[in-house]
């Protein structure tokens, strides 16, 4: 199956916004790894602690803290550079923040990307961008079945919302200027990613990690919900299987869907929780119904097209990408260096067959 091509990265210039977060760590790890020169525009980070500062990704990557809300000060970071690809992560990612503050999300997912876009037109050098958003992007009816590229967009929360306005705002960009300028611009719909290194609050894997290092307790909402798990390594690498391909060939779709191996067996939030805690030696998880909880309970993406177009799919099964994750934690909480762990676990991906 397809893997990033070091022979292609190597030596190219990459801006990638949201290099202080989860994904977008592991994102700059690798880059650097395969060669590329990397500028990293993001706020700072929000997690305590953060990959970013665990891993010295500052170190690896010229990286720059700026907020994308404001055009006046992107313009600025951008001024004088120089990008062949562009990979935009940086993003309000929690549904439950995005609850609490859906003006900020929509600022920081919206806005923030319509100014990237708006920067971006005048680089020289340009030969693709893509974009971030993510699999809850789709209108979801509850149904069970699978989205893909095709089906309707929609947002019940403003998290979802966001991300599927920053879509419209993508085609709408692509359409009347970059199709013009002859520079691919296009979309990439991840599922619901786990690694090591995510201390996000609100999310499943980094409250088990917490509870196993007796930060408290894993509280579960929707133990039976189901959700397309996947392992950062599996999405960071179709992201960038797909830049390369867009930079090589214009007639590459405009949006594709990343997630689990199409067929796989279903695995709830309560299965993959029981798992992790069971891996961490963590206390068992409970479960405290949220009635007003607007988060789906089917959530699942048909991620065949890029395995028809771009050959990739994901390596790693649920159960596997947790047991890749907790030894992570494991590791690190041992006193291995973070970042020595993040490039062990990428060349151990790159030799799965």
């Amino acid at each position: 199956m397809s893997q990033p091509d070091p022979a292609f990265w190597a030596g190219k210039r990459i801006l990638l916004t949201g290099h202080t977060g989860f994904k977008g760590s592991w994102a700059a790890v690798w880059l650097q790894a395969l060669g590329a020169q990397v500028t990293g525009l993001a706020l700072a980070p929000d997690q305590t602690p953060a990959l970013y500062e665990l891993a010295g990704v500052g170190d690896l990557v010229r990286s720059r803290i700026v907020d994308l809300r404001s055009l006046d000060a992107l313009a600025a970071a951008l001024e004088g550079e120089t990008f062949d690809l562009v990979l935009h992560m940086a993003a309000q990612p929690i549904v439950r923040a995005s609850i609490e503050d859906p003006i900020g999300t929509f600022g920081s997912n919206v806005m923030g990307t319509a100014h990237l876009l708006q920067a971006l037109r005048g680089q020289p050098a340009l030969q693709a961008v893509l974009v971030v958003t993510s699999d809850k992007v789709y209108a979801n009816a509850e149904t069970g079945r699978a989205f893909a590229e095709g089906d309707a967009l929609g947002g019940k929360d403003p998290y979802s919302a966001s991300k599927a306005a920053a879509e419209i705002i993508v085609q709408s960009f692509a359409r009347s200027f970059y199709d013009r300028a002859g520079v691919p611009l296009a979309t990439a719909r991840g599922g619901n990613v786990i690694g090591g290194g995510d201390f996000s609050r609100d999310r499943l894997v980094a409250d088990i990690v917490r509870a196993g290092r007796g930060q408290g307790e894993t509280v579960l909402r929707h133990p039976q919900a189901t959700r397309p798990w996947q392992h950062v390594l599996d999405c960071v690498a179709g992201y960038l299987v797909y830049l390369q391909r867009l930079a090589q060939d214009r007639a590459a779709p405009r949006a594709l869907n990343f997630g689990p191996r199409p067929g796989g067996a279903e695995v709830t939030v309560g299965q993959l929780a029981t798992r992790a805690v069971e891996a961490l030696g963590a206390r068992p998880w409970r479960h405290e119904p949220d009635p007003q909880s607007l988060e789906a309970q089917s959530l699942g993406i048909d991620a065949s097209l890029a395995r028809q177009v771009l050959g990739f799919e994901s390596r790693l099964a649920a159960p596997d990408a947790v047991d890749w994750t907790m030894d992570w934690y494991r590791r690190e909480a041992d006193g291995e260096a973070a970042l020595a762990l993040c490039r062990e676990q990428i060349a151990r991906y790159g030799n799965l067959t």
